[in-house]
């Protein structure tokens, strides 16, 4: 790979374990480390990785990644551009810095739209781009505006371009689009009251995912239940179904998923979709735990089961 230049806010770093920027704490080195705090610099390691015959990735905040044991024998690249601008009930926010920064600075400014999205581990691009989202309500509700770089020029989408879905969005079918920044249209309240309900909020994900757990959050995605076969659908209870979808934790419920484990990876005894690191699990061992889960819950019900985690390195 030719040589990264050397730029303002541009920072590389040769074989860096990747077990440092997952939240499974898992991964092998990588061959290049990248961290780029402006768009020009980032822009600039892009180009170079491209050109390079190396393979490389853009990663987020690492919370949804699965590396390889053996890590990535190319380059790794990382925005870290965080600032967040208000203009009146708009705000502005670099894809590089924390959604839950951004969540507080909505809740402290009195602007509605994000409350709901606290705890969600993560960088701002990584939630445009997986379109996050938790107790009925997802971030493309509020999006305006998403800027990206296509690999030629910066460019700028309104939502409807953007194409958000279920845990979807266009960027996830364009993976040499790069999240830059986004504008969200949010509501003013009392901040008070915003505060209230992330506080109530985030008091219920620490109990269920605790902030010390080395763990991707909910492995599988919920499944809508109008797009289900029939046979399927006839046999899932109605109270288990909310706002349309099916939690993917009731079918691995059904093949008693709870409590499994390969090696010191776990699935929870109380959440049949969290898999978590009990110490020193290894990537394979996700890996083959979750194919394991897909089976079986495909020779009960016929259905696939789909990843919100993403695998590098295999």
């Amino acid at each position: 790979m030719p040589p990264f230049p050397a730029l303002p806010g541009l920072t590389v770093v040769e074989n860096e374990p990747l077990s440092r920027h997952t939240r499974f704490a898992i991964g092998g080195p990588a061959r290049y480390y990248i961290e780029a705090s402006t768009e020009p610099a980032f822009i600039a390691a892009l180009h170079v990785a491209r050109e390079s015959t190396d393979p490389h990735v853009v990663i987020g905040g690492g919370t949804n990644l699965i590396v390889s044991d053996s890590g990535f024998p190319g380059a790794i690249l990382r925005y870290t551009g965080s600032a967040i601008a208000q203009t009146g009930h708009c705000v502005r926010a670099e894809s590089g810095g924390d959604l839950q920064a951004l969540v507080d600075y909505a809740v402290t400014h009195g602007l509605r739209g994000l409350e709901t999205m606290t705890g969600i581990p993560g960088a701002v691009g990584g939630a445009i781009y997986g379109n996050a989202g938790a107790y009925g309500r997802s971030i493309n509700e509020t999006v305006r505006t998403v800027r990206f770089y296509d690999g030629t020029a910066i460019r700028e989408f309104d939502n409807p371009a953007c194409e958000f879905r279920y845990r979807e969005s266009i960027f996830k079918r364009h993976k040499d689009w790069i999240v830059l920044s986004t504008d969200l249209a949010l509501e003013p309240a009392p901040s008070a009251d915003l505060a209230r309900t992330a506080d109530e909020i985030l008091a219920i994900r620490n109990r269920k995912y605790p902030p010390t757990m080395k763990c991707a959050g909910s492995i599988f995605k919920n499944l809508i239940l109008a797009e289900l076969p029939p046979a399927v659908q006839s046999v899932v209870p109605a109270a288990v179904v909310r706002e349309g979808k099916v939690p993917s934790a009731w079918f691995l419920e059904q093949i008693e998923a709870k409590g499994r484990r390969l090696g010191d990876i776990v699935v929870a005894d109380y959440h049949a979709n969290l898999i978590y690191n009990a110490g020193s699990g290894a990537a394979a061992q996700v890996r083959d735990l979750i194919a394991a889960l897909k089976r079986d819950v495909h020779a009960r019900f016929a259905l696939q089961l789909e990843e919100e985690v993403q695998y590098i390195g295999f």
